[in-house]
């Protein structure tokens, strides 16, 4: 949907893809584990330092009440994994990474996790890839999401875009809202930060 979506995506999938070819998560499937709550947390309000996301796939694990109230409106998932040809990626290259995207009639919810594992260096790499994007400014006062993060502000055309990414021990989680620019951006920025809680909580190990 988002052409800037697209594109930082594959800014970071560009850094990443040489230490990670041939890199995969034992089995490739979702962990077998109960589909997270929804709680409507603000991210302000998410302890990001002690959540443990797992390099795998979730899409299932992401609560429908979650993409509804990010969304407005239902909808259907669409999911790629680690090896697969991808039209979310520019020109349907070979993604590295876990990722589901969930589209309205004039929304957009993405998320994805990198399948091989992220160093520190190499986040604060991708933290400075993202922000250096055309059309995209940092807010200040963002919540973490993961260490070290990124929070983005991102205008293409008549669609403005919030994305958090970030890492999480050794997995690198990023997540998008998109809408149209009429909306409230304030309003846009709270239910991001609530779906960016949801993908982080259906991504991560759940505490027993």
């Amino acid at each position: 949907m988002s052409t800037v979506v697209r594109a930082l995506g594959l800014a970071a999938l560009l850094t990443i893809v040489p230490v990670g070819i041939g890199v995969t998560v034992a089995g490739d499937r979702t962990p077998d584990r109960e589909k997270a709550s929804y709680d409507a947390l603000d991210l302000a309000d998410f302890d990001t330092t002690t959540a443990v996301v797992q390099r795998a796939p979730f899409c299932d694990l992401v609560p429908d009440e979650a993409v509804k109230a990010a969304l407005g409106t239902e909808a259907k998932v669409t999911a790629y994994g680690n090896g697969e040809k991808s039209g979310a990626l520019p020109g349907g290259d070979v993604a590295h990474e876990y990722g589901c995207i969930y589209a309205g009639e004039d929304t957009e919810a993405r998320a994805w996790v990198f399948a091989p594992p992220v160093a520190a260096a190499r986040a604060s790499a991708l933290v400075e890839a993202a922000t250096a994007g055309k059309g995209c400014t940092a807010p200040a006062g963002a919540p973490a999401y993961g260490t070290p993060s990124t929070a983005l502000v991102c205008i293409t055309g008549d669609q403005r875009t919030i994305s958090y990414r970030g890492l999480f021990g050794d997995a690198w989680l990023a997540c998008t809202l998109t809408v149209g620019v009429a909306a409230d951006q304030a309003d846009q920025v709270s239910r991001a930060g609530r779906w960016c809680v949801a993908v982080a909580e259906a991504a991560s190990v759940q505490p027993s």
